[in-house]
């Protein structure tokens, strides 16, 4: 097993050429990436005679699919819960008609309440969103909480991993740009993402977090609000936070991540060149075992 690499939907030099998304995983594959992240964060529109045919596109192409839910869900509002429900399994529907096997969820905004008051919410509304979805009979697609980048937002590591508690379905997706971004730029570095790491393996055990979801990207960020905005590799300005000491560390433990590549328009390139720096390592860490 090793980790998958592939873009947040269409970057711009796939939409230069193609117009529909169904083309995506055939040039995604040719383009020398693993998986792809359909984009349904402004609602979901799509028929699912057209998510059978993205779906038997990505099984020929060999690549996976994954989803993203509508932004505006928010697990810590209860006023919001039915409002949620019908959200997550209308994206938990357009997955199983693609064959996406996950499907990434917001977890929400504070609102005035504390954190701790936020985050119990946030985990009845997820109780009562999973009964909906094993209702449903969708209980096979793994929700992926997300960790948040605005400092007001639910979900910083620790929240994320307490709702993954809830069920053994639930997968986090960590967004290392996020938690870069509300931790003002102190979640970076080696030493930073192993201890990061471990902390998803001490709560969840190994089995889930050697599979964990994640997006990345670099990400610029305000002192008082956490994120701002997403970047790209070659931007200019010191954007972080750094690929390559994740990417050893994901190497060194041997451990099959989705990353999905969230990059401003460029989040195939920069996808790749995530792949390949990863891809080094693990040959360096091979040869490594061999000298020893």
């Amino acid at each position: 097993m090793s980790a998958k690499f592939g873009p947040a939907g269409n970057c711009e030099r796939f939409s230069k050429v193609h117009k529909s998304s169904l083309d995506a995983p055939q040039w995604i594959a040719d383009f020398s990436l693993d998986c792809y992240e359909y984009q349904c964060g402004k609602g979901v529109r799509v028929k699912k005679e057209t998510a059978v045919r993205l779906g038997e596109n990505a099984r020929a192409a060999g690549i996976t699919l994954s989803l993203h839910a509508p932004y505006f869900i928010n697990l810590a509002n209860p006023e919001n819960v039915a409002k949620n429900n019908s959200y997550v399994l209308s994206s938990c529907a357009l997955a199983d008609w693609m064959g996406a096997a996950r499907v990434v969820v917001h977890t929400g905004a504070l609102m005035g309440r504390t954190r701790r008051e936020a985050l119990d919410i946030a985990k009845g509304g997820m109780q009562v969103l999973m009964e909906a979805v094993d209702g449903a009979g969708l209980g096979h697609i793994a929700l992926c909480p997300e960790t948040m980048g605005k400092i007001n937002q639910l979900g910083d590591l620790d929240e994320v991993l307490e709702l993954c508690t809830l069920d053994g379905r639930l997968i986090p997706c960590i967004d290392f740009g996020h938690l870069y971004a509300r931790s003002l730029g102190a979640d970076n570095g080696r030493e930073a993402f192993c201890q990061m790491l471990d902390r998803v393996e001490t709560v969840l055990g190994p089995e889930r977090a050697s599979t964990f979801h994640s997006h990345f990207s670099h990400i610029e960020f305000t002192p008082n609000g956490g994120e701002k905005c997403h970047r790209t590799f070659d931007d200019d300005g010191g954007y972080g936070p750094d690929w390559e000491p994740l990417a050893a560390e994901v190497a060194r433990r041997g451990w099959s991540p989705t990353f999905i590549c969230e990059s401003a328009g460029t989040q195939a390139e920069d996808a790749l060149t995530m792949k390949r720096l990863y891809e080094d390592l693990q040959i360096q860490k091979e040869l490594a075992s061999w000298t020893t």
